[in-house]
């Protein structure tokens, strides 16, 4: 997902439907197993604690409401955890610092290091501005992201290579950024699925880089289903009922996400192929979102609000552009953990824990960790 104002074009077509099963909460430790030293986080606002903030101090994700659950706003874009603290606490680690954090503090990132910059692209800036696609929140791209990664594993100790094999890598999720961003200007369909194959291989660079750097276990996290999401519900409002899926989400622009997650799959597999020593394994955060929306009720969530952010304002969704999460006069709900969406962009903590925990479930077996 997007960090700013983001407008979506329709891709009109059919949703596959999925059975999917909540997981237990107490299935969430089971990564311990794995023995992670550390873990290594490259993407976007939905995994960044803290980049953005220390890039721009004026980012709304700066101040509260953002943070709300937590002692203070930490540059999360959220009211709480996101699903990278999870899967760290999953691990037994600590929740990843963010290495704007690391740098400014002079210090060494204690069990890994958090890369993502909220609002960040797969693709460069320059490649971007050459298709006039503008990122409207920062300069820095999955690009810089690993020049980071690079000059942190360049200065750090003797005993860094040993704890990179030890460690889990998450590349991604990134490249959703690229596709709202050029929606935003403007950009057709067609164009922006033909931006898809740039995207996934900008994500398979990365991937590659990272295995460079020693990586032994690698994550890489797909989309989610944007059709379901109050930023562009707002934005899209189709008269024709057959648009809709069962859940009220837009069929098109969920298909447009499958088209990304599918070409992502297909890389995935051709780089087990390429490094059948490495395990590389696809999140799939399209179906652990799915998950929620099929158990909403079970789960605690307030069926009736599914489609609304908690901080916001604006009809039928809760949410405006032109009024946003942390905006003079913006409410915030007074139950969050019933809510979704946090910001009409972003999930609220409640949401991304119980992803997280369908997450960890999903690929816990497939990182062949001994048990």
């Amino acid at each position: 997902m997007a960090t700013s104002n983001v407008v979506c074009a329709l891709v009109i077509s059919t949703l596959f439907h999925f059975v999917l099963v909540p997981v237990s909460s107490r299935e969430i430790h089971v990564l311990k197993k794995c023995g992670f030293q550390a873990i290594y986080q490259l993407g976007d606002s939905l995994a960044d604690s803290g980049n953005l903030i220390r890039e721009n101090p004026l980012s709304p994700y700066a101040s509260f409401p953002y943070g709300l659950k937590l002692s203070k706003p930490t540059g999360r874009c959220s009211n709480g955890l996101l699903m990278i603290d999870y899967i760290a606490h999953s691990t037994k680690l600590p929740y990843l610092d963010a290495y704007l954090n690391l740098v400014r503090n002079s210090s060494g990132g204690r069990g890994g290091v958090n890369f993502a910059v909220a609002g960040s692209t797969a693709l460069p800036e320059k490649v971007l501005l050459s298709k006039n696609i503008m990122n409207l929140v920062t300069n820095e791209s999955l690009s810089t992201q690993l020049k980071w990664m690079s000059t942190y594993f360049n200065t750090c100790s003797k005993d860094c290579d040993k704890e990179i094999k030890s460690s889990l890598f998450m590349v991604g999720e990134i490249g959703g950024n690229d596709y709202n961003f050029g929606f935003l200007f403007h950009k057709t369909t067609e164009e922006m699925k033909a931006l898809v194959p740039e995207v996934v291989k900008a994500i398979k660079d990365a991937v590659v880089k990272v295995i460079g750097h020693g990586a032994r276990r690698v994550v890489v996290p797909g989309n989610f289903p944007i059709g379901c999401f109050p930023v562009y519900l707002s934005q899209f409002q189709p008269n024709d009922t057959a648009a809709y899926d069962e859940f009220k989400c837009i069929k098109g622009l969920n298909s447009f996400s499958r088209y990304h997650n599918e070409l992502l799959k297909q890389t995935v597999e051709g780089l087990k192929k390429q490094y059948p020593d490495v395990i590389i394994v696809y999140g799939d955060y399209y179906k652990a979102f799915m998950s929620i929306y099929q158990n909403a009720q079970s789960l605690g969530f307030d069926t009736k609000s599914i489609q609304k952010a908690c901080c916001g304002t604006g009809a039928g969704h809760n949410f405006s552009l032109t009024r946003m999460c942390g905006a003079p006069g913006v409410p915030v709900c007074p139950n969050p953990d019933q809510y979704i969406s946090w910001d009409g962009i972003h999930l609220t903590q409640k949401a991304y824990q119980h992803m997280a925990e369908w997450l960890i479930n999903d690929i816990f077996p497939k990182l062949q960790c001994s048990s």
